[in-house]
């Protein structure tokens, strides 16, 4: 978004410029944002920032807001995913920082930046329901409904968020087929570059295609599955591919349609 471009000159545009190309209000309280100058804009249209953490970590305040159904503009599988611990965040998927940690009042949660989102600094509805109450809005009478509220952020090391992968092997479920852009954009030794798997599944929900590891050779345009890349057949155990979203603002599941 921002190639080549000073963290001096960031901030000479002022706050209200940063916020509207989706940078959190955090320099109004007086905390840090920093960002690594080195940040840089593939020809794809994805971001790859070079470095997290320490004093080229992007910090600050964010004010987060409830998101109850599962999507992601780069194609990562729900359900090989905990979609309870999602950022939609403004900002398009990054190749580093994927992984966030939200704080508020004592509590945490890591989340995967896997969708972008029109504008708002969303969360998934568990998450922001936890950071705001203490409880999951799976315990009975323990989901609220309400707005935006500010918390703490920052990106943190993505292996971090490897426990939301729920398939434990620790590699980002991308779909083969309608994933692939973000995955190439990626490589080159960014950490999502060297930590996914692609998947012969068709659509982040997991309605279609053949749940099957799928290979990228090097310098190649397309990936090699052991059936057709894109085939598009109902997935034979949808029970086990079950996307589940709990719904605003009664917690109530409803298997992703």
């Amino acid at each position: 978004m921002f190639a080549n471009k000073k963290i001096s000159t960031l901030l000479a545009l002022g706050t209200m410029a940063m916020t509207a190309f989706g940078f959190p209000q955090a320099a109004v309280s007086g905390a840090p944002i920093t960002m690594d100058p080195t940040t840089t804009k593939t020809s794809g249209g994805f971001n790859s920032t070079n470095a997290v953490n320490g004093n080229k970590a992007l910090l600050g305040k964010v004010n987060i807001t409830p998101h109850d159904k599962y999507s992601s503009s780069v194609g990562v599988l729900g359900c090989k995913i905990n979609t309870n611990r999602v950022a939609y965040w403004p900002s398009w998927p990054d190749c580093n920082n994927v992984c966030l940690k939200l704080s508020h009042e004592g509590r945490s949660v890591h989340l995967l930046q896997i969708d972008a989102s029109g504008g708002a600094h969303d969360i998934s509805y568990d998450a922001w329901n936890y950071l705001k109450t203490g409880h999951s809005v799976k315990e009975p009478g323990q989901a609220v409904a309400g707005g935006g509220f500010d918390v703490d952020f920052e990106y943190v090391p993505a292996n971090e968020c490897k426990s939301l992968i729920t398939d434990g092997s620790g590699k980002l479920p991308v779909a083969a087929a309608n994933g692939l852009s973000w995955i190439t954009s990626c490589l080159g030794g960014s950490w999502v570059g060297n930590n996914y798997q692609l998947y012969n599944i068709q659509d982040p929900i997991c309605h279609y295609g053949y749940d099957e590891k799928c290979t990228l050779a090097s310098g190649s345009a397309n990936p090699t599955c052991p059936h057709q890349l894109g085939a598009n057949p109902k997935l034979d155990n949808p029970s086990d591919h079950k996307v589940v979203n709990l719904l605003y603002p009664t917690g109530q599941e409803e298997v992703a349609p």
